[in-house]
This record gives C-alpha cells, structure tokens and sequence, in this order.
C-alpha cells in the first residue's frame, strides 16, 4: 500500500520485533508495533521505536500517531517514555469494548 512502510528487527534469522507505519504528507501514524515476548524488557523495543523515530525525521515527518488501550499500561508506559502525549480518546475502539488512547508524538523540524 502506498505510504505503508514496515521496519523489521532481526537477531541473526529471527524476528525480535515489527513497526508497520503508514505516511501520509507530513504525518506517520503507527498501526502495528510488537516485540517477540521472549525478547521483551531487554531494550529491542527502545531500539525499534528510536529507529522508527529517526526515520520519520528523515521524512521530515512532524507528528507521529498510535493508537493504545486505556487497560494495556505496559504499553502506554512505553509510549510515554518517547514523549508521546494523549490527545484524544477512541470510546469502543476494541473489540473488547475498551477505549482507546490516541496518543502523539511531535518531531523536531528543519
């Protein structure tokens, strides 16, 4: 898909961790964002978002988006420690009936 772009991380042959993020002008919003569970807390994930951050000042992308569950706090945890902000709520987002967090980073621009 046109503006899709996928990051994988590799240890040797296999994949630790998988960003799916799609572009549109100057905005990115990420749509996927994982890490293998036997590789969680050992830094991959730090070091996939770091890439995915340098890459979309590369593109002279100025906000980054994702969306989170307001139950999964791992994850937001995580987010907030990029300097990612809520800034809106998605009421029934999941299928579960959770809400959720729409959260946004903002990029240094040239």
């Amino acid at each position: 898909k046109d503006g899709t772009k996928v990051l994988v991380l590799f240890l040797s042959s296999l994949v630790v961790g998988i960003c799916v993020f799609h572009v549109v002008l100057d905005e990115a919003q990420i749509n996927f964002f994982a890490i293998n569970h036997k590789f969680r807390k050992k830094g991959f994930g730090t070091y996939l978002m770091n890439y995915l951050i340098k890459e979309c000042e590369k593109l002279n992308i100025n906000k980054l988006f994702l969306e989170v569950s307001h139950t999964n706090f791992t994850a937001e945890k995580f987010y907030n420690r990029f300097d990612f902000s809520t800034v809106g709520i998605r009421k029934n987002y999941y299928q579960d009936g959770s809400d959720a967090l729409l959260k946004e980073k903002k990029l240094p621009t040239k």
